[in-house]
């Protein structure tokens, strides 16, 4: 990997997140009675997209919040021009990863298609969002906050439009935590920017087009990334997919979550998301998978059906990601989805020297900050065998300027032995290791007790 290549500039990238700053900051205040600040943050924000076919509808969405005379239809441009600015970051950045990596992006597989939508409901929706906006996050309280109600139960009923519904359900969570917004000591603004934004382009018809496939052939685990809420958790697969038909090798993912009470951690999140997915006891056991006709979205994400699915020969990852990942290609972003913080690039590192305090690891020179907090406590990976390593495959990612990598697998001399150490390693099932065995002995316990007082709550 050109790791010299992450460390150079990248032009109008600061320039881009200060226009977002600027409108973000207005917003935090509301954009019922601007003063001169939060007028000056919205017009920067139509500056930033001058040259754009957004240009005309935001400079009077400016206009229009200068005078305090902002409609729904121009917070639908001020949410577009914030949402084009991340866009914009996100191709940026994307692309120096590319070119450190090397990696090639594939075409279009298939092309997005959409259906109807309720109207009625997607203007309630654009109605409650709207009255944030006017409000500021500053300005929530209860009685605002509790207007999503009504609307995410009309929403959930509509397969179509049960991503806004979640999302709204989500944010609506959090702003009524935190209200009221005047007694907040600090706002994530950026956050609830990002957020608030997403929501308002999904009230559009048709924003939620999505297009689907089929895929055969061998998927080559890579290693998981385990994600984890205090009321839900989600295991995303990384891999390699060799087509049937003799193609270029493709970056995949499959996905599974599943809610959880939040007494269950650690090894215990295994055994809530296990039985919906066999793709991670093929990643325990170092095998790959036999795809047949699995459904894919344009994006590579494996729409997971276990009659698609079987167990395939022993695949080792790290002889997947020096031999195979340099050959695989990347599959296009939605637009709905360029957004930096989205970006996790499969690499493989090796040769690199090692900096204890704070970890990060020295590749041909450059230092990349290794992302210690995203390793989880579910497997045997840990921040100290990441420190002794040698090799490491990783996710690349993009955080407050500067690119750091989130450890995945690593091998590591343990014992005066090379021992390969993956985070999803008891995903499947601990086997034969001991702290394993022991930690998924503590949750089985955990959650038996909690199903067997579930059990009694629903019999009473």
């Amino acid at each position: 990997m050109r790791a010299d290549l992450l460390a150079d500039a990248i032009e109008g990238l600061d320039e881009a997140l200060a226009a977002v700053d600027g409108a973000d900051q207005a917003l935090a205040a509301g954009l019922v009675r601007p003063q001169a600040a939060q007028v000056a943050g919205v017009t920067g924000l139509a500056d930033a997209v001058v040259g754009s076919p957004l240009a005309e509808r935001v400079a009077e969405a400016a206009e229009k919040v200068a005078v305090g005379a902002a409609g729904e239809e121009h917070f639908v441009s001020l949410a577009a021009a914030r949402v084009a600015l991340f866009g914009s970051v996100h191709d940026a950045v994307l692309q120096r990863v590319d070119q450190a990596t090397g990696r090639g992006r594939a075409e279009e597989l298939v092309p997005a298609t959409g259906s109807d939508q309720p109207l009625n409901l997607l203007l309630a929706a654009r109605s409650w969002l709207s009255d944030l906006a006017r409000a500021g996050w500053r300005g929530i309280d209860h009685d605002l906050v509790a207007g999503a109600a009504p609307v995410v139960s009309a929403l959930l009923p509509v397969p179509e439009l049960r991503r806004l519904a979640t999302l709204l359900d989500g944010f609506a969570a959090e702003l009524a935590a935190s209200c009221p917004g005047s007694a907040l000591e600090r706002v994530p603004v950026r956050r609830w920017g990002d957020l608030w934004s997403r929501a308002v382009l999904l009230t559009l018809p048709g924003a939620l087009r999505t297009g689907t496939t089929t895929v055969s052939g061998r998927l080559l685990p890579l290693g998981v990334d385990l994600q984890e809420h205090p009321t839900a958790a989600q295991a995303q697969v990384h891999a390699v997919l060799e087509p049937a038909d003799g193609g270029a090798p493709l970056l995949v993912r499959a996905s599974v979550s599943a809610p959880k009470p939040d007494s269950v951690v650690g090894a215990g999140i295994w055994q809530l998301l296990r039985p919906h997915l066999t793709l991670l006891t093929a990643v325990s056991e170092g095998r790959a998978m036999e795809l047949t006709d699995m459904p894919m979205t344009g994006e590579g994400d494996l729409l997971w059906a276990e009659p698609c699915a079987r167990m395939g020969e022993p695949a080792d990852p790290f002889t997947t990601a020096r031999v195979v990942l340099p050959t695989a290609s990347a599959l296009p972003t939605a637009a709905l989805d360029r957004h930096p913080a989205r970006i996790a690039a499969p690499v493989f590192l090796d040769g690199y020297g090692v900096e204890p305090d704070p970890l990060a690891f020295t590749v041909s020179g450059q230092r990349i900050a290794v992302d210690a907090d995203r390793i989880p406590a579910a497997g045997p990976l840990t921040p100290e065998a990441v420190a002794a390593s040698s090799e490491c495959i990783g996710l690349l990612r993009w955080d407050a300027g500067t690119f750091r990598v989130q450890p995945l697998a690593v091998l590591a001399v343990a014992r005066k032995k090379s021992v390969a150490l993956h985070a999803g390693a008891w995903a499947g099932g601990a086997g034969t290791d001991k702290a394993g065995v022991k930690a998924e002995k503590a949750a089985t316990d955990a959650v038996a007790v909690l199903r067997e007082r579930a059990g009694r709550l629903l019999r009473t």
